[in-house]
């Protein structure tokens, strides 16, 4: 099994990629377009192959789930009432020198993968300070790794409050990241202790909320009243078309809507490929229930979609089932499991399957004064079912079968010379190609 964290091992995949006509940058002749990807001749066949056999087994293989397909371009109202507007946001912080804009919430984990901290492994000297060292590094890898980090802009005056610092302190320090940010600190005394920008080591403004959707302007005028947003996920327009839906679909609970299609959120900081992109497609399932099936039903479409994933060719033994502590769900959410699986850039959420409760349509209805509930014919009660909705993206999802199909095998002719190969080990519901008839003699016309 390979190892995760094998970036050499990613970057191979990703010139594959390219060269075999799977992915392509997009806008690529102008510059490229960061974080937008096309795709080509045998990407968009994987993709299709991938969304069809998703849909095959979430909709038309069972009666208790029909589809839809939303539009994109979403009433400003219907995310508002969701809460998008006001709180679909990340924490941004800038840089003071460079400008950079970074994510706060994951500055550290992009600060350990710089090239400026991977030289600082050489100094760190298991967390005992050594001034001389430290200087060195400053005036040397520094200058040209983070030329604005505190101990390379203004060496003597941070290494004057780390001397004395470490003098006084009881124990040695053992964290390589708490090193770094003394590195970074020029005045302990104000700023408290600080991480760097990963792009220059320079100092990072206090976060504050960077709203991730597109807006745009519907008709000729350009005002508050023409907002409306590219949608940042499917889900809403499922919510906003429940009783529709049920109305004509004449469904009983449990069932579930689900859709295809794309996606917008203005990530700051685009990544991992495919992986993290601003336009990006989900496969979503919102699966309407009663309030006391709630928890069965969460665990019944975590194993539901774990099956899926292993019938597309990724090994149970690459998926790692994460169950979100109360602490990082959403609010309203009874329960959220991630299905993670082994990247090269290390273990990442492939689908999440979260137990989101009435909060959606509860939400919908008081916004729109419209009733979104639902009458139970044998009971004779009224009430607001529960949801549970397995999300997966497309994307990663065609970035992991990449990934777990690459292989490198080593090949020897008849005169013993040996090379090195790359192979695609697809599996057959996905293959962008499905059998290929080859000539065995070049020297042959009829033949080729």
């Amino acid at each position: 099994m390979d190892r995760p964290n094998d970036p050499q091992r990613m970057e191979r995949i990703v010139s594959l990629c390219k060269r075999r006509g799977f992915i392509f940058q997009g806008s690529e002749i102008y510059g490229g377009l960061n974080g937008v990807w096309d795709y080509g001749p045998l990407g968009v066949e994987l993709k299709r192959n991938l969304k069809d056999y998703w849909w095959r087994v979430m909709v038309r293989e069972r009666d208790d789930v029909v589809g839809m397909d939303g539009a994109i371009l979403t009433h400003r109202a219907v995310l508002k009432a969701s809460g998008h507007e006001d709180t679909f946001s990340d924490p941004m912080s800038t840089c003071r020198q460079c400008k950079r804009l970074v994510r706060a919430d994951q500055v550290e984990e992009a600060v350990l993968e710089t090239p400026y901290a991977k030289s600082l492994e050489s100094v760190f000297n298991n967390g005992k300070f050594n001034g001389a060292a430290i200087l060195r590094w400053a005036e040397r890898e520094g200058r040209k790794l983070a030329p604005n980090m505190a101990i390379v802009r203004n060496p003597q005056v941070t290494l004057s409050w780390l001397a004395e610092h470490f003098e006084e302190a009881s124990a040695p320090l053992v964290e390589f990241e708490d090193f770094i940010r003394y590195l970074a600190t020029e005045q302990l005394n104000v700023t408290g202790l600080v991480m760097p920008c990963p792009n220059c080591g320079g100092d990072l403004t206090e976060a504050r909320p960077f709203n991730l959707m597109f807006s745009t302007q519907m008709g000729a005028s350009a005002d508050t009243e023409s907002i409306a947003y590219l949608r940042p996920e499917t889900a809403q327009s499922i919510f906003v078309q429940f009783k529709n839906v049920l109305d004509t679909a004449r469904k009983k609970l449990p069932f579930g809507i689900a859709q295809i299609g794309k996606a917008f959120r203005n990530e700051i900081n685009p990544r991992n490929y495919i992986f993290r992109s601003r336009e990006f497609e989900q496969m979503e399932l919102e699966y309407f229930c009663r309030p006391e099936h709630g928890m069965e039903l969460l665990d019944y479409w975590l194993e539901e979609r774990l099956k899926f994933y292993e019938n597309i060719g990724l090994p149970r033994t690459k998926l790692h089932v994460l169950t979100v502590p109360d602490a990082d769900r959403a609010f309203y959410s009874k329960g959220t499991y991630d299905i993670e699986y082994e990247f090269p850039f290390g273990l990442q959420e492939l689908e999440g399957v979260a137990y989101r409760t009435d909060y959606d349509l509860t939400q919908h209805q008081t916004a729109s004064g419209k009733s979104l509930d639902y009458f139970d014919e044998d009971t004779k009660a009224r009430f607001i079912p529960h949801v549970i909705e397995p999300s997966a993206g497309v994307d990663r999802t065609v970035l992991a079968l990449i990934c777990e199909a690459y292989d490198e095998e080593t090949v020897t002719d008849e005169k013993g010379k040996s090379e090195t190969r790359i192979v695609l080990r697809f599996h057959p519901r996905v293959a962008p190609v499905k059998a290929g008839i080859f000539p065995l003699l070049k020297n042959q016309p009829p033949l080729v």
